[in-house]
């Protein structure tokens, strides 16, 4: 009878463990990012913990091409694959319903069928609900009609999404938050501090090797477009509530100062990191949600350029298909936050918080 000497094959929170423990070892690059002071606090590593690294990684990759235990060494270390595979698990586990999340996580195919369907419905919803009277798009739809269709789509994904990260700070052990570590992981979110690799020079997600700030500055045109157009739909609702100043509003108006801006950077956002997703080396992410997220950064572009479209299209009679395909893709956008990446920045903050309220490494301490 012969034995069988091949080595064991790991889950993948188990091989992010042998891992990350080789790393602890080695501290090489103990000064890159967040992940490896944080990884400094202990020798031994539970589950929580590898999902709190894991999230804290925002796989800019300098690890790997420092690292001299990468393939073809025997310990073929891949950190950032690891923690990626570790971290979309995390996502999946912590959502409601999980099957949900592994159906739109893994397939961009799925998310399209979706659009396709609820595009189906806005359509219908179009030529049945019209109203009698109404100026721009609302000689279309009313605006309590939208707000029926749309506050409940928006709601009950924070809902879920908050019941998700509920879950996951008792997994990690998040302690009581504090104002300082809230504003720690703040200004690490919005500098993007860590897609800088810890040494400023930018990030080796798309270049090898070589340091590029491309993907911090696309993700940062996408996060602060996005909060812009957030922004945009805040103040028109506080016009149409508060000021009773309904829309349409012209160019030079708060909703359209903060939205058509916030638009243009999601579109050059979302095209700058599609193309950097095409150009980086996929094993050393998690490759099988590839289709998923690019499909997911595909989605976030469509949501702003159909919205620049259907303004630039005013009192034209393109407005009405205009109009149903911007509202399914926000539709879409909505029903998604709970199982696609958009859950990705609220993950984030969390570890960056959790972060923020534990003790110095050792090493760090006065």
């Amino acid at each position: 009878m012969s034995l069988d000497l091949s080595p064991p094959i790991l889950s993948a929170t188990e091989d992010a463990r042998r891992q990350i423990e080789i790393c602890n070892a080695c501290r090489y690059c103990e000064g890159f990012c967040s992940v490896f002071p944080a990884m400094t606090r202990q020798k031994a590593f539970a589950d929580g913990d590898l999902t709190q690294l894991a999230n804290l990684c925002h796989n800019c990759r300098g690890c790997y091409y420092a690292c001299q235990y990468t393939a073809p060494h025997e310990f073929a270390l891949n950190i950032p694959a690891a923690l990626a595979e570790v971290r979309v698990e995390s996502w999946e586990r912590l959502a409601r319903p999980q099957t949900i999340a592994r159906l739109f996580q893994t397939h961009g195919v799925a998310m399209a069928g979706l659009l396709v369907v609820v595009l189906a419905l806005f359509f219908w919803a179009l030529s049945a609900l019209r109203p009698e009277a109404g100026a721009g798009f609302y000689a279309y739809l009313t605006h309590n009609t939208l707000v029926a269709i749309f506050a409940p789509a928006f709601v009950l994904p924070l809902a879920l999404i908050a019941l998700s990260v509920r879950d996951y700070w008792r997994e990690v052990g998040g302690g009581r938050v504090r104002l300082a570590h809230v504003l720690s992981a703040f200004d690490s979110a919005a500098r993007m501090k860590n897609l800088s690799g810890g040494h400023g020079e930018g990030c080796n997600f798309e270049k090898g090797d070589r340091f590029s700030d491309r993907r911090r500055v696309y993700h940062q045109l996408m996060m602060y477009g996005f909060l812009l157009c957030f922004a945009s739909t805040a103040s028109a609702t506080l016009l149409h509530y508060g000021l009773a100043f309904e829309a349409p509003y012209s160019l030079i108006s708060v909703p359209k100062l903060l939205g058509v801006p916030g638009g243009l950077m999601m579109v050059v956002g979302s095209a700058g990191l599609g193309w950097l997703k095409l150009r980086a080396d996929r094993s050393l992410g998690a490759a099988r949600v590839w289709g998923g997220e690019m499909a997911f950064v595909l989605l976030l572009g469509a949501v702003a350029l159909t919205g620049l479209t259907l303004y630039a299209a005013t009192g034209s009679t393109l407005v009405k298909p205009l109009l149903a395909i911007h509202l399914s893709t926000v539709m879409v956008l909505f029903l998604l936050m709970p199982f696609s990446k958009m859950v990705h920045g609220f993950y984030r903050l969390a570890a960056l918080i959790a972060e923020a309220g534990k003790p110095a490494p050792a090493g760090e301490r006065a």
